[in-house]
């Protein structure tokens, strides 16, 4: 893979950047999503039960599920289309939308932003018109202020939605998850540690919303992995991890938008007009 070529200027070098992080982002999501499919998961009967999917039929679709999203993300790096990407984002809304549809709080889907968010983010930037299975320039060319705030300004909702959703889902102790995954790291941590955590996330959604500095957005970006990683030391599959990729590459994106030739500051500043 080719992420920078010779005779791009810094700036060409830097959209490139960008445009490869958010393709790692789609595929890391599809794949670690996908190989849940594979290896089947008792989570998800719920979901396919709002499509009144019978469970007998659910273990043997689920494969077929996990192909069909391992072949998505594996596209979105080497074949990058926008039908791609225009199918990331519908499969993307409608697997977050199945939670709260079976009866789990509306926090997860705004939580899963990183999942479909990050594809139309890829979407904002190259336009939604051209055609459909076209192959997208391998680099971008240099943005434009445009093209740079239509993209900044996605990263950054998709960023505070994520960020705010698993504060909501923390604060109101809708996902056991997370305490589970946090007890079984720290298991004589306070009591008061979870909501604490929920209550810096949010923080951290009204930072990214409000004033999206360089360091505060790499800062977001390590704390998601390291809160994600969680489920690993707490016995999950690593596919945990990887399938929640779109949540560490949206602010890791917006970052790079905000580390240009100008002071982060103003970037800051020209990403609220």
């Amino acid at each position: 893979m080719d992420f920078v070529r010779a005779g791009q200027t810094p700036e060409e070098a830097r959209s490139a950047l960008v445009q490869w992080v958010l393709r790692i982002g789609v595929a890391g999501c599809f794949v670690g999503h996908g190989a849940f499919g594979i290896i089947t998961k008792a989570a998800w009967v719920p979901y396919f039960a709002v499509a009144h999917v019978s469970e007998p039929w659910v273990w043997r679709l689920m494969p077929w599920v996990g192909a069909m999203d391992i072949a998505v993300g594996a596209l979105a790096l080497a074949f990058p289309r926008r039908a791609v990407f225009i199918w990331a984002a519908i499969w993307g809304v409608w697997t977050a939308l199945l939670r709260p549809l079976s009866g789990e709080p509306c926090w997860e889907f705004w939580e899963r932003a990183g999942n479909y968010g990050v594809p139309l983010a890829i979407l904002t930037a190259v336009g939604w018109r051209g055609p459909l299975f076209g192959r997208l320039a391998p680099r971008w060319p240099a943005f434009d202020a445009s093209t740079r705030s239509r993209l900044g300004w996605a990263l950054r909702l998709v960023t505070f939605a994520l960020l705010a959703g698993h504060a909501g889902c923390t604060l109101t102790e809708a996902r056991a998850s997370f305490t589970h995954n946090f007890t079984a790291v720290f298991p004589h941590g306070p009591a008061f540690a979870v909501p604490a955590v929920g209550a810096f996330e949010l923080a951290l959604a009204g930072g990214v919303l409000l004033s999206p500095s360089l360091a505060l957005l790499i800062g977001v970006c390590a704390w998601k992995v390291a809160t994600e990683t969680l489920f690993v030391f707490a016995g999950s599959p690593v596919w945990e991890v990887v399938e929640r990729f779109g949540s560490y590459t949206a602010p890791l994106a917006l970052a790079l938008l905000v580390a240009t030739r100008q002071p982060a500051r103003a970037v800051g500043v020209a990403l609220a007009h």
